[in-house]
């Protein structure tokens, strides 16, 4: 099952990734993405369904680790394009305004399931045969209405509110990130003299992102004193190119199970192989 999720992981954000660079309309990607993890999340029950758990415990590492993690994204993508096709046209004042009461929701969320946060982010293991195994559920767990209208063969009492706390961690930097662009006035951050002809990114937005991420951990832009949100301005008007939620894309990036710096170590490797080519030659 581990081996069958992780190869499945991988395909899904090879697809991602290959969702057009030029599709900068946000309303459009989610659309796409949400197309591409439901039908992740049919061939992960389809294999699921076939499958038999050793024990309790493989069980309990699918329930707990593997499903939350496809139905995280499928949830962040979906309240995502919600928030998107939503979002009323107005001034910045507004638009600050209905951000701050979507961020109010997450709050009512963590609030109403605070004990559940807590036995997640301490990693607590002692309720596990309760959580994620199916059929165990207790009434006075703080159950969500969704589990008694879900597939109870693929669900148990809590993989579900796992999965949305994974996804509201997501959805709350998306937030922030639209609200810091509220206040931010680009003006400042476009380069005055750029290269007369147009450079065109061509790669993965993903890609472009690792790169941006190790260029300014490596504080190589103005001895380390730019911003984060200041390179990724002028890789933006640079390579005309929209990154949008740059900082869920580094939690993907950060959640990687393996290779979490796939694309510098491709980068890496391709030119070894120039230097040596050139060293023959």
């Amino acid at each position: 099952m581990k081996l069958f999720s992780q190869s499945l992981q991988s395909e899904l954000d090879r697809q991602l990734e290959l969702i057009p660079v030029e599709c900068t309309h946000t309303v459009h990607y989610y659309e796409e993405a949400i197309k591409i993890m439901i039908a992740g999340l049919e061939k992960l029950k389809t294999f699921f369904i076939k499958y038999k758990f050793q024990d309790k415990n493989e069980e309990i590492e699918f329930f707990r680790n593997i499903k939350p993690m496809f139905a995280a994204k499928l949830i962040y993508y979906n309240e995502i394009y919600n928030i998107e096709t939503n979002k009323p046209y107005g001034s910045k004042k507004t638009l600050r305004k209905y951000y701050n009461s979507e961020l109010l929701k997450l709050k009512t969320f963590f609030e109403d399931n605070q004990e559940f946060y807590r036995y997640h982010r301490t990693n607590n293991r002692c309720l596990d045969k309760k959580y994620f195994v199916r059929g165990k559920y207790d009434i006075k767990l703080t159950l969500d209405s969704f589990y008694f209208q879900a597939d109870q063969s693929f669900s148990t009492s809590h993989d579900y509110k796992l999965a949305k706390i994974l996804a509201n961690d997501l959805i709350k930097s998306y937030i922030e990130s639209e609200i810091t662009k509220l206040g931010h006035n680009s003006d400042q951050l476009q380069p005055t003299i750029l290269s007369s002809k147009k450079q065109k990114w061509t790669g993965s937005k993903v890609e472009l992102i690792e790169i941006i991420y190790a260029l300014h951990t490596g504080g190589v832009f103005n001895n380390g004193k730019s911003g984060l949100k200041e390179v990724v301005s002028y890789f933006e008007y640079a390579f005309d190119i929209d990154l949008g939620q740059f900082n869920r894309v580094f939690l993907e990036i950060r959640n990687r199970k393996s290779d979490r710096t796939k694309f510098m170590n491709t980068l890496k490797n391709k030119l070894i192989i120039r230097m040596d080519d050139a060293d023959e030659n």
